[in-house]
């Protein structure tokens, strides 16, 4: 079953804690993963003392083989994962033949692959497009959805990514229910910031992350797709954005986005599907290709053999590539 490793603080404590959350699936995008274990413990937590205390929780790694990643300090964990990133892309099935790019954390990117920076080693190696991803997660559940916390350093990012040869940036926002309010919210602010980083000279992906889970799913949909045309509408000139949209329950159902003029490209994420089942649903979407990252390293493990590794990954990206194809 698969798991995740991750650190936290409580309250104002200065004291950091290593723990474990075992889940039934592990969706595409960390800021979905810190806050679901934060409410496991803040809820716990509570439960315990009497008291309601905030939690600073930060994800290290991610296990599908129930193998422990093996660290003693913060700094050796942060080198394992970036030695496991590194490892993905170098690898000989990791090329521009069927991936166009890659969403890095800031992390990864102001980290080395052979002597070169990540964004680097991506684009001038291996030919294939840097996205650096800008967000600081997301603020509490209003209406039914999740805005992103503010992005003060978003300027500075954006310079440091043109730095490093990065083509563009994604940020996360989530929706859960089908309420106008918080789907506007989610909508205005993605394209508010998506226009501050078209003008540092960057391609934003909006991402407003339909929750698989919600009951109202569908509406959800329905509710964003308008949301996000009205924004389309109103980009000035040449501008465009990529869209990174959940699986839609109707297939077909972003294709007045696709075509839209002022969208580059849209992508889906698996969004906590298996591998298999988000393969099936994006076949049956025209015009989106797969932006996968749990669904892309799923079976992966840093203990496999090189031509394990190289194996697993490569059958990986041919099913994710098939199925956007």
């Amino acid at each position: 079953m698969p798991f995740i490793t991750f650190i936290y603080r409580v309250g104002k404590s200065k004291r950091t804690f290593y723990g474990k959350y075992v889940t039934d699936y592990i969706s595409d995008d960390h800021d979905g993963l810190d806050n679901e274990v934060r409410d496991y413990l803040e809820s716990g937590i509570k439960t315990l003392t009497n008291k309601k205390h905030k939690v600073h929780i930060g994800i290290l790694s991610l296990s599908y083989n129930n193998i422990i990643p093996t660290y003693s300090t913060e700094e050796e964990m942060f080198d394992l994962v970036h030695a496991m990133r590194a490892r993905i892309i170098k690898s000989p099935a990791f090329s521009s033949k069927r991936i166009l790019g890659v969403i890095l954390f800031e992390m990864t990117m102001n980290r080395q692959i052979d002597g070169m920076g990540s964004g680097e080693f991506l684009w001038q190696k291996k030919g294939i497009v840097p996205f650096l991803k800008v967000d600081n997660g997301l603020a509490d559940e209003v209406d039914g959805a999740q805005v992103m916390k503010p992005i003060p350093q978003l300027d500075s990012r954006i310079s440091s990514a043109l730095s490093h040869g990065v083509f563009g940036t994604k940020m996360r926002s989530v929706i859960k229910l089908a309420n106008p309010n918080g789907i506007g919210a989610v909508v205005a602010q993605q394209f508010q910031l998506g226009k501050q980083i078209l003008a540092g000279g960057l391609m934003p992906i909006i991402e407003p992350e339909v929750d698989i889970k919600s009951p109202e799913k569908e509406k959800c949909e329905e509710l964003l797709r308008g949301a996000i045309i009205n924004e389309l509408d109103q980009l000035n000139g040449d501008q465009q954005v990529m869209l990174k949209l959940t699986l839609p329950t109707t297939p077909n159902f972003y294709i007045p986005l696709v075509e839209h003029p002022r969208v580059l490209r849209l992508v889906a994420l698996s969004g906590g599907y298996s591998r298999e089942d988000a393969n099936a649903m994006l076949a049956k979407n025209d015009g989106v290709i797969a932006s996968f990252s749990r669904a892309l390293t799923e079976g992966l493990s840093a203990q496999q053999s090189e031509a394990q590794f190289d194996s697993h990954l490569d059958s990986a990206i041919e099913s994710i590539y098939q199925a956007s194809i």
